[in-house]
């Protein structure tokens, strides 16, 4: 089985420290003299065995009785290995646990149980979802001083899943533990008959990782040619997908095609194939210009290549932030490139989310969203789908200091070589005036069938209309996108985006979409009103028992996770045109409200 790369987060004085050596202690993986030398120190301070000693291994840590650094531990099972990074709880040792974090498979979380989550929970488990962290797990450690009650581990877990479900969490565990007593860490506890799951050792024993890999686009940056006078390869890490000889690659940036000839691991030994994230050596079919920065990929999967750039930016830099316009050296995968910081679109308080569309700049520990113009193209996917080919660092030019970790949201269109070109047909010369209808509600609540009827009543008034479901849209427009809160806002720019261009055309653009989050509808209306466009919100308010008692899709009943209303967050319209409850009547009423508004 896959090793397993561990974070720990989580405040000041949690217990992360303990948590990692009670799970070294109880699983034998510690040294005699290691543990000799944690056994002095501690009587040296007048305590028992102090566990958080075996990760604490700074003298400044030891002294303050906190995390500093960043601590590797390395140690195995029977059934897996692991590497723990125990990261700093305090706030401004947020770029520490951003760095133990970023090649993550697990972000292990603790919350003092006498105390609940704190505001660095809140950023530590948004930092982990920023950062992909496919799995987390939340320990909800001091069960001993509580009592062991079931009500308040309860209690916790119901608080932080509330949170959770507004981030891109895909795994989510709770586990009640107390890491000074060895509860349910690497043993059952008897403390807590009430709890029915796994201790934590048995449970990061079975996390199932191999799936997190994007086994799909074949990338392969090349690190280093290695030549002798009868070889020439190029060697590297698979960044992505799976490589077979005999199979077609581009190189990039050239675009000059061949074949994989012979794929080659350490000590020389051939390889029938090779996956992300393996390091090997590949022979090509052909001689072809190919050096260190040069990515190759499959002919039809080819990553994105521009100059411009979407990103988010966790702040590392002491000595200076981050200005509009100022210039940095980018790393990524295997190249560098000179870029400059075109826009700062918003800096994010991770501890409520509000995004400050009006800051100008970012500090130490601070993360925002920014654009960045690159000297040179860079090839890049989305960090969302490949952590490798879609993270980077900026290095400042003149100190060498590394200033920032960057995740590529996705290539940017507003540069200065990106104008729009206008239509030499106004609104006026159109034979109709367009507007966007947009209807949102829990998943069942009818906006799909109150949205097919207004469709084909406008129409049949003559009113050009088009109906743009969410699922409809999910098939080509929206298909790389996944239902994480990220992936939902993406959702709902697109298609607001393409519904003002129907409008602006002269029809009306009808929506059905659940688009849970009210900022991002907000935003949409927003959109319409700068182009001086109608917009009209319909809140299809039908009660989750209602739609669960419809549940046409089964949704409801098969407990689909993230389910909006349910396990997800649904923010209803604070000022919608119009409200639509069931007892206003079947589709074919409503519709008609709709339309009275719309004619009105």
């Amino acid at each position: 089985m896959k090793s397993l790369r561990i974070a720990t987060a989580g405040s000041v004085d949690d217990g992360k420290s303990t948590l990692v050596g009670r799970l070294l202690y109880d699983s034998k993986a510690t040294f005699t003299d290691q543990l000799a030398a944690v056994e002095q120190a501690s009587r040296d301070r007048g305590e028992e065995l102090n566990l958080a000693l075996l990760t604490d291994g700074l003298r400044a840590e030891r002294e303050q009785g906190i995390t500093i650094d960043v601590a590797y531990r390395y140690f195995a099972t029977p059934k897996r290995s692991f590497v723990i990074a125990d990261t700093p709880g305090h706030i401004q040792y947020t770029r520490n646990m951003v760095t133990g974090a970023s090649t993550a498979d697990l972000a292990l979380i603790l919350v003092d149980a006498s105390l609940g989550l704190t505001e660095q929970s809140r950023r530590h488990a948004f930092l982990a979802s920023l950062l992909g962290v496919p799995h987390v797990v939340l320990c909800v450690n001091k069960m001993d001083l509580v009592g062991y009650t079931a009500e308040r581990f309860e209690q916790i877990s119901a608080d932080f899943e509330r949170f959770a479900a507004r981030l891109d969490v895909h795994d989510l565990s709770v586990i009640p533990v107390s890491a000074l007593h060895g509860d349910n860490v690497v043993h059952r506890s008897a403390a807590m008959p009430w709890y029915e799951g796994l201790p934590l050792l048995h449970h990061l024993e079975q996390v199932h990782v191999a799936s997190d890999r994007n086994l799909i686009d074949a990338r392969f940056p090349v690190q280093y040619v290695v030549r002798s006078p009868s070889f020439r390869g190029y060697a590297g890490t698979l960044a992505g997908g799976v490589m077979r000889p005999g199979d077609e690659v581009v190189a990039l940036p050239s675009g000059f095609t061949t074949t994989v000839r012979a794929i080659w691991a350490p000590g020389g030994v051939r390889l029938d194939e090779a996956f992300a994230p393996q390091a090997v050596t590949l022979q090509l079919a052909d001689d072809l210009d190919v050096g260190r920065g040069d990515l190759l990929c499959r002919p039809g999967n080819r990553p994105h290549v521009g100059s411009d750039l979407d990103a988010m930016l966790c702040w590392f830099g002491e000595r200076s932030g981050l200005s509009v316009g100022g210039r940095y050296v980018l790393r990524h995968t295997t190249a560098e490139t000179r870029v400059r910081v075109t826009a700062l679109e918003y800096r994010l308080d991770v501890n409520t989310l509000h995004r400050d569309p009006d800051a100008t700049d970012l500090t130490l520990n601070q993360i925002g969203r920014a654009r960045l113009h690159a000297q040179r193209p860079v090839l890049f996917d989305a960090y969302r789908r490949n952590r490798a080919t879609g993270g980077f660092i900026l290095v400042d030019e003149v100190s060498n200091e590394t200033v920032a970790a960057g995740m590529i949201t996705g290539p940017s269109v507003r540069s200065s070589s990106v104008s729009w070109h206008s239509s030499g047909v106004s609104r006026s010369d159109r034979s109709s005036s367009g507007a966007t209808v947009w209807l949102t509600g829990l998943p069942a609540s009818g906006k799909s069938s109150v949205a097919v009827e207004l469709e084909r009543r406008l129409v049949a008034a003559g009113r050009p209309a088009y109906l743009l479901d969410g699922d409809n849209l999910r098939h080509g427009l929206t298909s790389d996108l996944g239902f994480g809160p990220a992936d939902r806002s993406e959702n709902v720019r697109r298609v607001g985006e393409v519904a003002k261009l129907f409008a602006d055309a002269g029809v009306v653009a009808v929506v059905s979409l659940v688009s849970p989050y009210r900022a991002d509808r907000d935003a949409v209306r927003a959109l319409h009103r700068a182009a001086d466009l109608p917009f009209v919100e319909v809140f299809v308010d039908t009660p989750v028992e209602v739609c669960a008692e419809r549940d046409p899709k089964g949704l409801y009943a098969r407990g689909e996770p993230g389910l909006t209303g349910v396990s997800a967050p649904y923010e209803p319209p604070q000022a919608a045109e119009l409200v639509l409850r069931p007892a206003d009547g079947d589709p074919v009423t409503t519709a008609g409200l709709i339309a009275e508004l719309l004619t009105g």
